[in-house]
């Protein structure tokens, strides 16, 4: 079975920019650090890496490398303005289920951009025989939960005062899944 469903690169229009859909290779490298390091501080604080170090950018990379990570990428005039990383796992009894992340540069928001990527990465899924994506957020990423909401996703779980915010309060995590099986492209 193809582990992506498409032949990438695609592009399509987004308002008035020519958007290129594609995935992200290790040699992505210094564009990826460019735009993720360029997002606002609040939209990596939840990362699980802290991106504003090299050698966390370097892991991130070896994730693609070795396939444990598959990234869509959105590139506009040799920029990243969008990605969307599935996360998977080779444990038998989660083999199944992949994990989601997503971020889209402000100036894409609002524009469907991130509907797509998720959809390519639905597809993906589906095509890798995953049956479940989930996705983790703080309560407080109310943005987050509505765009997750918006494609379909379902709050599963809620684990109190497991995370720390920037000012060292406790908050809640939710944890919210799709059911691949159900997506049809």
């Amino acid at each position: 079975m193809s582990t992506t469903p498409r032949t990438y690169p695609w592009a399509s229009q987004f308002g008035p920019s020519s958007v290129t859909f594609r995935l992200m290779r290790a040699d992505d490298k210094d564009l990826f650090k460019t735009f993720i390091r360029s997002l606002p501080p609040e939209d990596n604080f939840y990362l699980l890496v802290d991106v504003q170090k090299d050698a966390a950018i370097d892991n991130w990379m070896h994730g693609i490398e070795s396939g444990a990570t598959l990234s869509v990428i959105a590139v506009e005039n040799n920029q990243i303005v969008g990605y969307c990383n599935l996360h998977t796992n080779e444990t038998p009894w989660i083999r199944h289920v992949g994990e989601i992340r997503m971020s889209v540069s402000p100036a894409f928001r609002g524009r469907g951009l991130g509907q797509t990527l998720a959809n390519e990465v639905f597809a993906i899924a589906r095509a890798r025989g995953l049956q479940k994506i989930w996705a983790r957020m703080a309560a407080s990423q109310k943005a987050a939960q509505n765009v997750f909401e918006s494609l379909g996703f379902h709050a599963e779980a809620l684990l109190a005062d497991f995370v720390k915010n920037a000012n060292g309060r406790t908050e809640d995590l939710v944890i919210m899944s799709y059911d691949v099986t159900g997506f049809v492209n």
